[in-house]
């Protein structure tokens, strides 16, 4: 169990906060995240941490794609309802997501970005997700971004 005091002070640190929605064989599973990050200048490539104890988990691997959508500071509402376990639901939140590029995706949302899986590292409780970001989707550009921080 990671130590209290570090925990608090990791929890501080800033971050944006995105819906990940990931469909296959006619499953759509989507999950809340504060731990999406671009790893690259030289190419579109981000990394995304999830848990394999996630029933998103299993529709990234099968499928090798995932979508993000970069919620505005006006969406903590989706930003909550995806953050539980989906097991917890009988359906998905149909009233916050839309299609695009096959994926699942949040409305109204900063921008949408489709990736392609090219890597994956199984690591302590969450596995490291390498994608290449395939397809972008500006939305609300000059919305202010949804930001967590343990506070």
């Amino acid at each position: 169990m990671i130590d209290r005091t570090i925990k608090r002070s990791l929890g501080q640190m800033m971050n944006g906060v995105q819906v990940v929605g990931a469909s296959h064989e006619g499953v759509e599973r989507c999950y809340t995240s504060h731990w999406v990050c671009q790893v690259s200048f030289e190419e579109p490539i981000l990394m995304a941490s999830v848990s394999p104890k996630h029933d998103t988990h299993p529709v990234i691997v099968d499928s090798g794609r995932f979508s993000v959508s970069l919620l505005a500071s006006d969406q903590v509402e989706q930003g909550q309802y995806f953050s539980y376990p989906g097991r917890k639901f009988k359906y998905i939140g149909a009233d916050y997501l839309e299609r695009w590029e096959g994926l699942p995706v949040v409305g109204n949302a900063i921008a949408w970005l489709a990736c392609d899986v090219e890597d994956r590292l199984e690591r302590y409780d969450h596995d490291l997700v390498f994608a290449r970001v395939s397809t972008v989707h500006e939305g609300r550009l000059k919305a202010p971004p949804l930001l967590y921080s343990s506070r």
